[in-house]
């Protein structure tokens, strides 16, 4: 007969407040149960996609695309099923080593740098042609007048006047400003039937974009400034990634899309030639 402990003894005790917490994806998942919400209705009001948000509430954030992307998923689907993201975030971040440091804000502005300058009109050049021309055709009248008399010196004078102000440039308003790269509302209304046509702009504050065509190839991957707007076309998809779906204005097709994005909300979204629905 064995003295010593038994082996139920010398089991290591467990960890209560480890076995008290729920997942994050776990929480999220009874939250919404609680709320008799279906997944399909959770991903119809957020707009996060049903494969990413069964993967979420299975604790599988790897979908998600990265760490940001991943809070911004949580902190919405949190408020799609009426809880506090902050200790849903706090806790994510604890269980997969904190949040990272902020990144280095030149890379996106790297796309600002290189696009090439526009350059306005060459107005020197058209008034020197323009004093040109009035030169040849003062001299041009002088000698078919010949000695014609006050007259003729009178009319050629009068010619010569009125031709400069006629054919020579005024550009009192200074250089005119580069041309804007956003089509206005009634070309945006005339968007061919058969391509996506998708404009962004930011109306209410700066937003870092991406936007890639059906073959993957990228159109635009940057900071979208204050006031900036972009417009974007394909044979039948774009796909698109707001970094802070609140300052942006989406046309998609000639359609205003009016959703509520929440200021420093992550979307991930994909227009075809059918939209304004997102595919």
């Amino acid at each position: 007969m064995s003295i010593g402990n038994s082996p139920e003894d010398e089991r290591p005790f467990s960890d209560e407040s480890q076995e008290a917490r729920v997942p994050v994806g776990r929480a999220l998942q009874q939250a919404r149960i609680a709320a008799g919400l279906t997944v399909d209705d959770v991903s119809s009001a957020t707009r996060v996609r049903i494969a990413i948000v069964h993967a979420i509430e299975a604790d599988d954030f790897g979908p998600c695309g990265g760490d940001v992307y991943a809070r911004g998923h949580i902190r919405t689907l949190a408020k799609a099923v009426r809880l506090d993201p902050a200790p849903l975030i706090a806790q994510y971040d604890a269980e997969h080593g904190g949040r990272p440091a902020p990144t280095p804000a030149a890379p996106l502005f790297e796309a600002e740098r290189i696009r090439p300058e526009r350059r306005g009109p060459n107005w020197t050049a058209a008034m020197v042609a323009a004093i040109v021309v009035v030169i040849g055709f003062v001299g041009f009248t002088a000698i078919k007048g010949g000695s014609g008399g006050n007259d003729s010196k009178a009319q050629v004078a009068e010619g010569a006047t009125a031709t400069t102000k006629s054919a020579s440039p005024t550009p009192t308003k200074g250089k005119p400003a580069a041309p804007s790269t956003a089509p206005s509302d009634s070309a945006i209304a005339a968007a061919p039937q058969d391509k996506v046509t998708v404009q962004i702009s930011a109306p209410n504050g700066r937003s870092w974009i991406s936007a890639k065509d059906h073959n993957g190839r990228m159109l635009f991957d940057g900071l979208l400034k204050k006031g900036d707007s972009k417009t974007f076309q394909d044979s039948s998809k774009i796909n698109l990634i707001l970094g802070d779906a609140g300052a942006i204005e989406l046309y998609v097709n000639g359609k205003k899309i009016d959703d509520n994005f929440q200021p420093g909300q992550v979307e991930r979204l994909t227009y075809t030639k059918g939209d304004p629905v997102a595919g």
